[in-house]
C-alpha cells in the first residue's frame, strides 16, 4: 500500500450547538468548544491543519478533468444508457442548462476550495512562526489554482480578496470580470514564487515550479505570450525536473510507466494531486473519497482480464481521437485502451455499452489493486491525476515562443516528439507563422489526450466551435452558472450569455 502525505483532515470552521436535557426541561446551552476564527490559527499546527483542508478539496477535482474530456472532440459520455449520470451525458451533447449537478458540483467544490484557502489568509498575521511563509505561499497557490478552474468554467466570478465568503454576500458582492479574476490569480502566484520552496516540504504540496508552471498557464491562457514563455522556462531550465523516456533504466522514470503507480511523483511531475485507497467512500460522499473516483468511473464494464480491472465505462476516447497517432508514436500506447487489439493479445473480455467505442483512456483507468486496497473498489482507486507535467509546460512554452522566437519554439516541441517516438525522425522542421502554432496544438492533444485539458485548448484557441459536435459559439465558451446560484443571489449574479435560466 502506498504511503500518501496529503489526508482529509476538515476539523476546522465548524461550530456546534447544543442542547441539554434535565427533566422535561430542555436549556440552551452554549457548546464546551467550538471552532471558529476567534481562538483558531494560534498555533503552526493550526495552521497546518488548515492547508490540508484546502488541499483536500483537489480530490475533488475529478469531476473537473473527466468533463474536460467529455466535453471536448476526444472522448464520449458513455455509460451504461443514455440516462447514465445526465449531467455527464448532456455535457457531451452540448445540451447542458443552468440546471446541471455535475457542472454545480464544480462550482461548489472549486469554490470551497477558495474559502479554505482564504480562510488562511485571512488570519495570516494573526500568530508567527518559523515556516509560517511557505504555508501562507502555499495557501495563495491553492486558491489560485481553483479560481483558475473557475474562470475557464464559467468567466467572470465573485471575488473576495483575503477573506473567506459569508452568508449574504451572494447578495452585495458582483461577480467580477475574467480580466479582474486572472488579475487575482496573477497576484496570488508571484506572491507565492517568493516564498514556496523549489522542492516540496512533503509529496503532494506545492513547488515554485507549480507556481511558476500555473503562472506560465494563467499567462497563456490570456495571450500574454511574451510574459509566458520565460516564466515557464523556469521550469524547463530547473534540474528538478526532467522527461520520463524508454531509454531509463530506473523503472519509476520510464515513460511507458508515467501513468502506473511506479511513476507516480517522479520526475516529470510538476505538481500531482495525491489519492489512496487507504480510505474511501461510495456515492453518498464522492467528495470526500480519498481515492480518484475519475478512474473507476472510466474503467471497462465487467472486465475480465490481465492488468484492469472493471469500472463504469464513461469518458470513452472517440475513433477519431485514437487514430491521431503516427506509426512508431508511444504515446499510443500509453494514452489509448484498444480493447480489440488488447484482447487478441491477452483473451481480456468486457462488456460494450452505452455509445461504446472500443477505446478506453489507459492513463486513468483502474488497475489491478492489491487485496489489502479499502473502500470502493470500483470507486475509490489511488490513481494520482497529474495536474501539471513537464510535457505540458514544454508544449505552452513552444506555443508562446511560436509568436516570437520560431526556434525556441522548435526546440521545446522537438524534445517532446523526441521522447514520444525515440529518435529525432519525426522532428518539426517548420519555420515559423500559424502552421508552426496549430502543429503545437495538435501536439498538445496527442501528448495530453485523456488528462482534462483539450476542451479549454480548443475554446481559448477559437477552434472549438469547428472541432466540437453540437458547440454553439459565442455561448458554450463557458459554462453556465448553476440556477441555484442565480436565486441565491436575487439576479445579482447575472447567467452567462445565451443561457436561459
Amino acid at each position: 500500500m502506498k504511503r500518501k502525505i496529503i489526508t482529509a483532515i476538515l476539523a476546522f470552521g465548524i461550530i456546534t450547538t447544543g442542547l441539554v436535557s434535565c427533566g422535561d426541561d430542555y436549556v440552551p446551552q452554549e457548546p464546551p468548544y467550538s471552532i471558529g476564527s476567534d481562538n483558531y490559527f494560534n498555533s503552526e499546527e493550526e495552521y497546518h491543519k488548515a492547508l490540508i483542508g484546502a488541499y483536500d478539496i483537489l480530490q475533488s477535482t475529478y469531476v473537473n478533468v473527466i468533463l474536460g474530456e467529455i466535453a471536448s472532440d476526444n472522448t464520449v459520455s458513455g455509460g451504461e444508457r443514455a440516462t447514465d449520470v445526465i449531467g455527464w451525458q448532456q455535457v457531451d451533447e452540448m445540451t447542458h442548462t443552468p440546471v446541471n449537478e455535475e457542472i454545480r458540483k464544480i462550482w461548489n467544490w472549486m469554490f470551497a476550495g477558495v474559502n479554505r484557502a482564504s480562510y488562511i489568509l485571512e488570519f495570516k498575521d494573526k500568530t508567527d512562526f518559523e515556516g509560517k511563509a511557505q504555508i501562507i505561499a502555499e495557501a495563495r497557490f491553492l486558491r489560485a489554482y481553483y479560481h483558475f478552474e473557475l474562470v475557464k468554467w464559467f468567466g467572470g466570478i465573485p471575488l473576495k480578496g483575503d477573506a473567506r465568503f459569508q452568508l449574504g454576500d451572494e447578495l452585495v458582492i458582483p461577480r467580477s470580470t475574467p480580466e479582474e479574476v486572472y488579475e487575482s490569480i496573477e497576484n496570488d502566484l508571484l506572491l507565492a514564487i517568493e516564498d514556496l520552496s523549489p522542492s516540496a516540504p512533503q509529496t503532494g504540496r506545492a513547488t515554485k515550479g507549480a507556481a511558476q508552471a500555473l503562472l506560465g498557464k494563467v499567462y497563456l491562457y490570456q495571450e500574454k505570450f511574451n510574459l509566458a514563455g520565460p516564466m515557464l522556462e523556469n521550469v524547463i531550465n530547473s534540474p528538478l525536473y526532467a522527461l520520463t523516456k524508454n531509454s531509463n533504466t530506473d523503472p519509476a522514470t520510464k515513460y511507458s510507466n508515467l501513468f502506473e503507480e511506479i511513476g507516480e511523483n517522479g520526475p516529470e511531475s510538476v505538481f500531482e494531486i495525491q489519492y489512496t485507497d487507504v480510505e474511501g467512500a461510495g456515492f453518498e460522499c464522492l467528495q470526500c473519497s480519498e481515492g480518484n473516483v475519475a478512474v473507476g468511473f472510466s474503467g471497462p464494464r465487467s472486465y475480465d482480464g490481465p492488468l484492469f480491472s472493471s469500472g463504469f465505462s464513461f469518458n470513452l476516447p472517440t475513433e477519431e481521437a485514437a487514430e491521431i497517432y503516427q506509426p512508431g508514436d508511444q504515446r499510443r500506447a500509453v494514452t489509448i485502451l484498444d480493447m480489440q487489439e488488447w484482447g487478441a493479445q491477452t483473451s481480456a473480455t468486457y462488456d460494450p455499452y452505452y455509445k461504446d467505442t472500443g477505446y478506453f483512456n489507459r492513463k486513468y483507468i483502474p488497475r489491478k489493486r492489491s487485496s489489502g486496497a479499502q473502500g470502493d473498489l470500483n470507486l475509490t482507486n489511488p490513481n494520482n491525476y497529474r495536474a501539471i507535467r513537464l510535457a505540458d509546460v514544454m508544449l505552452m512554452a513552444a506555443e508562446a515562443y511560436s509568436y516570437s522566437d520560431a526556434s525556441k519554439a522548435r526546440l521545446y516541441l522537438n524534445m517532446v516528439i523526441e521522447r514520444a517516438y525515440g529518435n529525432t525522425s519525426h522532428n518539426i522542421t517548420v519555420e515559423s507563422g500559424p502552421e508552426l502554432t496549430n502543429i503545437i496544438l495538435e501536439e498538445r492533444r496527442k501528448e495530453l489526450l485523456g488528462e482534462g485539458h483539450r476542451f479549454f485548448d480548443l475554446v481559448r484557441t477559437g477552434q472549438a466551435a469547428a472541432k466540437i459536435p453540437g458547440f454553439t459559439a459565442n455561448k458554450n465558451e463557458l459554462f453556465p452558472i448553476p440556477i441555484e446560484e442565480i436565486q441565491f443571489s436575487n439576479n445579482n449574479w447575472k447567467q452567462n450569455p445565451n443561457y436561459i435560466n
